[in-house]
């Protein structure tokens, strides 16, 4: 069955297809059949409830430079589409809220990849500390008193903002460090909300594991390492990408988070562990599908599209 799609982006003339999940997903629903349409967010509008978008049709072709043609622009509602996917890039502000309220109004008539009103509740960084069992020692605070008293317990820790994403203003504080109190007096005036302080784990240096689950069962997974003289493994910030397999450990994690990602309609999620610790749980725009599938891994973009297909046909 054809499905229409409509792709909800940063505008794809921006994109890095070679390591672009959504353009692995766009490639896959292409291949399938299915009609593809392209907006920005700042397209969407509500009007007496009803919600719409200026959308363009899209074709894709894994080729750099040449990897998209939009045909011409129209004015839709938008649950006349069988499946949205939400794919634009954090940062996790209210204008991103403000798109998951609005797409819930279409929701699950159209199927929104992920659900919205579970993705505007389950910020990464957040949403983890349900499971604290499986995380490092971690506190989320602004609170200088609580950060100098979490700082002397563990000595070695990792500052990093609750709402950032892609490795950015992640600064690692050993026990002696005298840039203390110039850092937190930054990350002060910069943020508003509290920001996260881990235990740091001296493992990451051989790798910070982005695992993807589809619809709460482990599909894949990649390792990142940091470059040399970088605490951040993130394959933006010049993190390599390296095969790698479950441990046992790591099965145990996907196992324990599965049921409440499917509970929750998140069918497309990425998470991060180092060395067994889990420390984000990553539902906006997981990345990490094409990484996998270069690297002889599963064609996971397949599974995702498997399972959408599975829902719409329910």
């Amino acid at each position: 069955m054809a499905l229409k799609v409509a792709v909800q982006m940063d505008h794809i003339a921006n994109i890095n297809i070679a390591g672009d999940s959504t353009f692995a997903l766009l490639l896959e629903a292409q291949a399938r059949g299915h009609a593809l349409f392209h907006y920005t967010p700042d397209r969407m509008a509500m009007r007496d409830g009803a919600v719409f978008a200026t959308i363009e049709p899209l074709e894709v072709k894994d080729e750099a430079g040449t990897h998209f043609s939009l045909g011409e622009k129209r004015r839709v509602a938008l649950d006349q589409m069988d499946v949205v996917l939400m794919r634009q890039d954090p940062p996790f502000d209210m204008a991103y809220v403000t798109a998951t309220h609005l797409l819930e109004r279409i929701h699950p008539k159209t199927l929104v990849v992920n659900d919205p009103a579970h993705v505007r509740n389950a910020p990464e960084k957040i949403f983890v500390t349900e499971f604290p069992e499986l995380m490092p020692p971690t506190l989320v605070s602004r609170d200088l008193d609580e950060i100098k008293a979490f700082r002397a317990e563990f000595g070695d820790v990792v500052m990093k903002p609750l709402y950032g994403n892609g490795g950015a203003a992640v600064f690692r504080l050993t026990a002696d460090d005298l840039n203390f109190g110039s850092l937190y007096d930054l990350f002060a005036t910069t943020f508003r909300e509290p920001w996260v302080i881990q235990r740091f784990l001296p493992a990451v240096k051989h790798g910070d594991k982005r695992i993807i689950l589809v619809d709460g069962a482990a599909a894949g997974a990649v390792n990142r390492v940091p470059s040399e003289g970088d605490l951040r493994s993130n394959m933006v910030r010049g993190g390599a990408a390296r095969p790698t397999d479950l441990t046992d450990r790591e099965l145990e994690i996907c196992a324990r988070i599965g049921p409440s990602l499917k509970k929750m309609g998140l069918i497309f999620v990425g998470i991060d562990v180092i060395d067994g610790n889990l420390t984000e749980i990553n539902v906006t725009s997981p990345t990490g599908l094409r990484a996998i599938k270069r690297l002889g891994g599963p064609d996971i973009a397949a599974q995702i599209w498997d399972k959408i297909e599975e829902k719409r046909a329910a």
